[in-house]
């Protein structure tokens, strides 16, 4: 009998479909049955790669420090062995929410009775002359990895990078690594200045310089030349930089395409409360495009990073299953640059704090930064420094007062600082 079938005078099987063979849907989908769903869960994905953690993209997949099979989120057998039915290189192309029906690249309709939109998003493109030129590399699939990581090991390479967000400047450290010549344009004044501000920002220039990397700030890409194949990038300023690959990480944009034709409520990513629900109490978003209110902030947010889509995936699936559910995880990322390792906790953005504070041996990258907003932690950075991020995320849960001088003195153990 297909799964779906029924016995004559039986109640249908309730099927959960997730668009979105991400982390996020995997985890969701993972949640489901532990949770004892016994119906049908339908988890569809573009690529036809099974789900899998996209930090190794711009970390030790790239580096060639880690294999394939180490970033997948479950074993090949896990989604049969769990009655999950996952149906990769299909893509939903409609949603009929009067019909409860998503529509699939391959003509079929599949009903369902909750649906969660775990589509992730997309590279920005830069639309520049000469954009289409090969050696042009966008990253966001192992693909786009394999490809970049096969192009960059030979060493020796003249490698642009446009943009010095997270992206940008882990690939631009992976390219050193190989032994490439490796420069940085970037519009802003300090790279991660959108993320962290020009104070930490400022940090990661002098790390980049110190490893090698030729940063061009307060200028951005104003096409490239070639014939064919890409052989220089031409800046804002005038400037002619050769090269043999180049590297984009200008942004990405929500995948909320799918959301908006079906008339949801879409805002840089598709609106939910901070159940994860959308404008449709039977469909849900989480991952990279979910733009949710988070309770502990007040207002709404889209993150990005890793842990929301670990964190929102199974979020989602509780909420779908009719649990109440709160979803007020600070936000966290993590990035390893050469002999770099830190943890971000909170939103470091210009405009969100009025001063940052450091604590431990700067110049060395030994310490913690907070981030302050009157007299209180909004976010913290600890770099090269562990087991701390607990301490820093109950220091911005708890908004409580605390004195800035107390806040840079490493002889105040963190916990103290929270009453």
């Amino acid at each position: 009998m297909p799964q779906d079938s029924q016995p004559h005078g039986t109640r249908p099987r309730e099927t959960y479909v997730i668009v979105g063979a991400s982390l996020a849907g995997a985890k969701a989908a993972q949640t489901l049955r532990e949770k004892g769903f016994r119906g049908r869960v339908l988890l569809i994905g573009e690529e036809n790669e099974r789900p899998y953690e996209r930090p190794p993209l711009s970390k030790n997949f790239l580096l060639g420090r880690q294999e394939r099979e180490q970033a997948y989120v479950h074993e090949a057998s896990w989604y049969e062995e769990h009655d999950v039915e996952l149906r990769l290189g299909v893509r939903a192309t409609a949603l009929d929410r009067a019909a409860h029906e998503v529509e699939l690249s391959t003509g079929e309709r599949v009903r369902y009775d909750k649906l969660l939109l775990a589509t992730g998003a997309s590279p920005r493109r830069l639309e520049v002359p000469g954009s289409s030129l090969q050696g042009i590399h966008y990253l966001r699939s192992m693909a786009d990895s394999a490809a970049l990581r096969g192009v960059l090991a030979h060493g020796g390479r003249r490698v642009v990078v446009a943009g010095a967000g997270w992206i940008g400047l882990e690939t631009a450290a992976a390219a050193r690594a190989y032994g490439n010549d490796v420069t940085v344009i970037e519009p802003e004044p300090t790279p991660l200045h959108n993320a962290v501000g020009p104070e930490v920002g400022g940090l990661f220039a002098d790390l980049h310089r110190a490893h090698g990397v030729d940063l061009r700030l307060d200028q951005s890409v104003a096409g490239f030349w070639g014939a064919g194949q890409v052989s220089a990038v031409v800046t804002s300023g005038g400037q002619e930089i050769p090269a043999d690959v180049v590297i984009v990480g200008v942004g990405v944009r929500p995948n909320a395409e799918l959301a908006e034709g079906a008339g949801l409520e879409v805002s840089d990513g598709v609106l939910v409360d901070q159940s994860l629900r959308t404008s449709d109490p039977d469909v849900f978003a989480a991952g990279d495009v979910a733009n949710a209110y988070h309770p502990l902030l007040g207002r709404r947010v889209r993150v990005e990073h890793w842990a929301n889509a670990l964190n929102g995936g199974p979020a989602a699936a509780r909420a779908m299953l009719g649990e109440a559910v709160s979803y007020d995880r600070i936000p966290y990322f993590f990035t390893d640059q050469y002999d770099l390792g830190m943890e971000l906790s909170g939103v470091a953005a210009p405009g969100e704090y009025d001063d940052v504070v450091f604590r431990g041996d700067v110049p060395g990258r030994r310490f913690v930064a907070f981030w302050t907003l009157g007299d209180r932690v909004v976010a913290g950075m600890n770099v090269n420094v562990w087991d701390v991020t607990g301490d820093i995320q109950a220091l911005i849960r708890s908004a409580e007062p605390v004195d800035a001088a107390r806040l840079a003195d490493p002889q105040v153990a963190l916990p103290e600082l929270v009453a």
